[in-house]
């Protein structure tokens, strides 16, 4: 894919998008945004992709959204900006997608395969509300998170003020909205924010270590039927997230996957899982 902010690069079953304006520690712009879905989309579509891992170039994951741009808003106005069209519009949903999952940044949960971000530096704002959409955070040791808006004058955006309480339960979710001071690697680890967190020196090839381990051992329909599963689950009763799950299970019997799961169990060989 030929970009001007991003790169794209499969291996090992493994689509890595990299955030690449390294100068401006990788500050959003409309033209990242557009090439960050185009890549999530085509990484989708690819049979030969089965995680998605999100990075940064450079010392920083993203600054958040470019300061260039909120100066000419704070000097001039809106004019006939929106927050929808802001960073650039958003196009190529899923007709069978639920409209939550169909916002401007919150489409990460509606891809059908694990998106992993990959925090390689600091993670602000706009920059943090990227890596809440995607499945599972990792962090470097030298990351760093923060939502910044109040000191700027603005408010918990695109839906930050739903996610990140989701994550790191209510009250640390206000320590970080109303102070917007930055939280390091391992608070955020303490917190629930991140997963894991790696040393630097081998940051990348670590995280790359777990997408290929999920990329060569589990089933890709697996992985799609439970991805669905919990985002759903997040609107639904128990007694209705426990109906989906019959009805999921009844499907999972019957197809390829489930075959070759027990059939590879049983003779003590490697998974050869073809998401069907």
């Amino acid at each position: 894919m030929a970009n001007e902010e991003t790169l794209y690069q499969v291996s090992d079953r493994i689509a890595t998008i990299t955030l690449n304006r390294p100068d401006k520690l990788n500050a959003w712009t409309a033209t990242m945004e557009q090439e960050v879905r185009a890549a999530m989309s085509a990484a989708e579509k690819d049979d030969n992709v089965r995680v998605i891992v999100l990075t940064g170039a450079g010392r920083g994951f993203c600054a958040g959204a470019d300061m260039s741009l909120l100066g000419s808003i704070a000097k001039e106005g809106l004019g006939q900006r929106t927050p929808e069209n802001l960073f650039g519009q958003s196009n190529g949903q899923r007709q069978n997608v639920r409209p939550d999952f169909k916002q401007k940044y919150s489409y990460f949960p509606a891809i059908q395969k694990p998106v992993i971000a990959a925090v390689n530096g600091p993670a602000v704002g706009l920059g943090l509300i990227i890596t809440l959409y995607c499945d599972l955070r990792f962090a470097s040791d030298g990351a760093r998170f923060g939502t910044a808006f109040a000191k700027r004058g603005l408010i918990a955006e695109y839906g930050l003020a739903w996610m990140l309480p989701r994550l790191v339960g209510h009250a640390n979710a206000l320590d970080m909205l109303f102070s917007a001071r930055m939280v390091d690697a391992n608070e955020a680890l303490r917190m629930g924010l991140v997963n894991q967190v790696f040393p630097q020196d081998r940051f990348l090839d670590s995280v790359r270590a777990y997408a290929k381990e999920v990329a060569n051992n589990v089933s890709p329909r697996s992985l799609r039927v439970i991805k669905d599963q919990v985002y759903n689950a997040m609107f639904q009763t128990l007694s209705e997230a426990c109906e989906t799950a019959g009805n999921e299970m009844i499907q999972s019997l019957q197809c390829e996957d489930f075959k070759e799961g027990v059939a590879h169990f049983l003779e003590k060989r490697a998974a050869a899982f073809t998401g069907k």
